[in-house]
């Protein structure tokens, strides 16, 4: 290959690289918590706070309604075989008294409860089974947060490794056309430019590998939030460096978890089940009336059609119910610890999970003090090898092989700088808290 196809075809790789990995993007810049908060906005489950609500207003617009007056009316007609009368030795009283054998009624009955203790009980219910509810859509929700997280931070090392990689592509390029000058010259050998450019050929590759990976990451992320991601775009790491800090020398935010209030919200409603469970073994009181007419009327006697009254008050009362509601209350008690002992579960795996976190934070900020480190040393031995290389004193291997040793300090540095964010932000979400 001759020097001008050889710089024809450095030109033809770097404008083949997308914007992203050159680093000359020029799209819209992500933050994570407002990703994060998109997710929940555009999530379709968020609508169940208002249909819970709803549903709620239905169903305690139905229990006010059991205070109102009741209507049932009703009508028969039968015919019996045999009726209530005198026996034929009653003598001249044996056809006196005679009921129809055929009977007929119509009424109505109206009915106003004076004293229901389980009307309010179930109202109180149908409330803690709303804050329930609308608790656990919360925790639901607040998962998405973590899902987030994942997805934009597997994005986000993508993109640091194609930033590295870029630069190296970058000075591959410079040293192909320096190279390829040199042979021209008749200082160098071919085979040198030959080694370069084989190099950038797979570092190349490399990046289309990085471009393709990242773009999947953004697709995910995207479907997550809502939001059209392109491959121009970045992806900018929080700062959480004064918020972990903060975070870890308090940890009283611990109890701003969602789940903890579906907890106290479950055992609320179980309370309130309970009150209900004592409240159907009180008495009920309520006035009726009734209005008909039929044959016979309240004068069974009177084998004619008329119309008839009644008023009155009832009393009803379970006065023995076999135990069942002990069992019932003890049933309920016995659910009230299952949850409390659900609570202490997670309690204990969300400490297990933020003391991982915190011992990853620690080592990333040590391995990140190093690497800072590592990188100017690299950095110093390649400049060296190149200007050696341009002496004429290293072969272009040696060159490329402290290329190489750079570029994986870059990527290890920007690894751990893309880990140490996430880690923060894994802690600060396991607390409950936002990511800003």
């Amino acid at each position: 290959m001759n020097i001008r196809s050889s710089l024809l075809l450095t030109s033809l790789l770097l404008a083949a690289l997308p914007e992203a990995v050159t680093g000359q993007a020029t799209g819209r810049s992500f933050e994570l918590g407002a990703l994060q908060q998109a997710a929940i906005d555009t999530d379709p489950r968020t609508s169940q706070f208002s249909l819970l609500t709803t549903q709620t207003d239905l169903r305690l617009r139905n229990i006010s309604a059991r205070r109102l007056p009741s209507v049932t009316v009703q009508s028969f007609a039968q015919y019996q075989s045999d009726v209530a009368h005198l026996p034929p030795d009653a003598g001249p009283f044996a056809g006196l008294f005679l009921p129809p054998k055929d009977t007929y009624d119509g009424s109505a009955l109206i009915e106003q409860p004076l004293f229901d203790a389980t009307i309010s009980a179930q109202g109180l219910l149908a409330r803690a089974q709303l804050a329930e509810d609308q608790a656990h859509v919360r925790s639901t929700l607040f998962a998405l947060r973590q899902q987030v997280n994942d997805a934009f931070f597997t994005a986000a090392a993508l993109q640091a490794r194609a930033g590295s990689l870029a630069a190296t592509i970058d000075e591959l390029a410079a040293r192909l056309r320096e190279t390829n000058a040199h042979v021209q010259e008749g200082t160098a050998l071919p085979a040198e430019a030959a080694a370069i450019e084989a190099t950038l050929l797979q570092r190349q590759q490399d990046a289309d590998d990085l471009g393709a990976s990242r773009r999947a990451a953004l697709d995910r992320l995207g479907t997550l939030t809502g939001q059209t991601i392109g491959d121009t775009d970045t992806l900018t790491l929080p700062d959480l460096s004064a918020a972990v800090a903060h975070a870890r020398q308090s940890q009283t935010p611990l109890r701003a978890r969602p789940e903890y209030e579906q907890f106290a919200r479950t055992r609320d409603r179980l309370g309130r089940q309970q009150e209900l469970t004592a409240a159907q073994e009180r008495p009920r009181m309520s006035t009726y009336a009734r209005v008909g007419y039929g044959k016979p009327g309240l004068n069974f006697i009177e084998n004619a059609f008329e119309s008839y009254a009644l008023a009155g008050v009832r009393l009803q009362w379970n006065a023995w119910t076999w135990g069942t509601t002990d069992r019932e209350r003890e049933a309920l008690t016995i659910q009230q610890r299952i949850v409390t002992a659900d609570e202490e579960a997670f309690a204990r795996s969300l400490a297990t999970s933020i003391e991982g976190d915190e011992a990853a934070i620690d080592r990333l900020q040590r391995s990140l003090a190093s690497d800072q480190r590592i990188v100017m040393l690299r950095e110093q031995v390649e400049r060296s090898t190149l200007v050696r290389l341009q002496e004429g004193v290293v072969t272009a291997s040696e060159y490329l092989d402290r290329s190489a040793e750079l570029l994986q300090s870059r990527f290890a540095r920007s690894g751990h700088e893309v880990e140490l964010a996430q880690a923060g932000a894994r802690l600060l979400t396991t607390l409950g808290l936002e990511v800003r």
